[in-house]
């Protein structure tokens, strides 16, 4: 090694290189690289700046800050510094250990990351693991191995392999391939995890896909949600469409504008839906709301099930309160209080109090055991039967 006792000072196109065992240049004091310049060598010292573009053709390991004006820089080995600031690209063949980094365009690392900030104005691309308090990046971010980040801001793209993000913030679009452990996502555009991922909110402007099973808090998405697999949580409310290739188990309230298509069962608190909801079979501690079509193979089951105007109802209802809206069609309801509006129709009906409204169809039997309540131009397929205890 070939050890400099003080500053060292390069004019412009200056190549350093050293020959000792192994090839390395140990300054005392400071590097100032008044051009571009190149180290043939590893580089040590306590500063580093550099006016131009720097190489470094080793490891370059620096006490306190490296500086790079007008230029970028390269790093052949590992780079480790206290502060790293380079107005146009970093690059580093292996790993980078430092508190802050800073570069105005590109920064690119083959190996590990482990710093405290990261800012970067283009993009930002980490092959190894990544563990970093903050990362806020204008462009885009790929991570291909495991991460493990507090805050994550990205102006347009960011793609992660796996590992845990406390905060999730990205304009664009953002997908872990593997599974995530996340604190909130917000995201403007697009999302898609992998499976097993679990954490807290899920936030986006466009569309979610989940390749698996995922856990969470929040889920508030304006277009498509499509979960492969099975999905837990407190809350959905998502504009569009709602696809699980499994169950949904929501403890809070599942409200979705379009569709909900469970090829499981679904259970929540209340389940409100605008268009269509087909699913194996839908639980609701209190309300089942749907503007358009239910369709189940074993029911629909809460305190208070309704079907908007025109509504379909294919499979059984069971519920204290079943609201039948207007010419709307229904087959099996079970409920304490039952109510069909006009011109609605239902093949059999059975509860204590029982109000069918005029122009009403009813294909099969009506059995009651309290009250029965008909309008006008009613017709039955059978005269209706008080009993005193109604089928399960």
């Amino acid at each position: 090694m070939d050890t400099i006792d003080g500053d060292l000072i390069l004019g412009r196109n200056a190549v350093v290189s050293s020959s000792g065992t192994p090839a390395a240049v140990k300054v005392l004091g400071s590097v100032y690289c008044q051009g571009n310049s190149l180290f043939e060598c590893d580089l040590s010292a306590e500063r580093l700046e550099s006016e131009g573009d720097l190489v470094i053709r080793g490891n370059l390991t620096v006490a306190g800050d490296v500086r790079v004006e007008d230029g970028s820089l390269e790093v052949y080995g590992d780079l480790i510094a206290k502060r790293v600031d380079v107005d146009d690209s970093l690059r580093v063949s292996q790993n980078l250990q430092a508190d802050d980094v800073d570069v105005g365009g590109s920064l690119k690392v083959d190996g590990r990351v482990k710093t405290e900030n990261v800012d970067a104005g283009g993009s930002f691309v980490a092959r190894g693991e990544t563990e970093t308090r903050k990362v806020d990046v204008g462009g885009s971010v790929s991570f291909e191995s495991e991460v493990n980040i507090r805050e994550l801001e990205v102006g347009g793209t960011a793609k992660v392999a796996s590992g845990k993000i406390w905060k999730v913030d990205v304009g664009g679009s953002f997908e872990s391939k593997g599974q995530l452990e996340f604190g909130e996502i917000d995201v403007g555009g697009t999302v898609r995890l992998g499976s097993k991922s679990k954490g807290g909110s899920i936030d986006v402007g466009g569309s979610l896909k989940v390749d698996g099973d995922v856990e969470f808090e929040e889920i508030d998405v304006g277009g498509k949600v499509d979960i492969a697999g099975s999905g837990v949580g407190r809350e959905i409310d998502v504009g569009g469409t709602l696809v699980v290739g499994g169950s949904l188990k929501i403890t809070g309230n599942l409200d979705v504008g379009g569709t909900v298509e469970v090829r499981g069962e679904v259970s929540a608190k209340s389940i409100e839906v605008g268009g269509l909801l087909n699913t194996g079979k839908a639980t609701a501690e209190d309300n089942i709301r749907v503007g358009g079509t239910i369709t189940t193979r074993e029911g629909a089951m809460g305190r208070h099930v309704e079907i908007g105007r025109r509504g379909r109802v294919q499979g059984p209802i069971r519920a204290d309160e079943v609201v039948i809206g207007k010419d709307a069609r229904a087959e099996s309801i079970y409920g304490r209080n039952v109510l069909l509006e006009t011109g609605a129709e239902a093949q059999d009906v059975y509860g204590r109090s029982v109000t069918i409204e005029s122009h009403c169809r009813i294909n099969g039997e009506i059995r009651y055991t309290d009250e029965l309540r008909l309008g006008s131009d009613i017709s039955l397929m059978k005269e209706p039967v008080k009993v005193s205890s109604l089928p399960e």
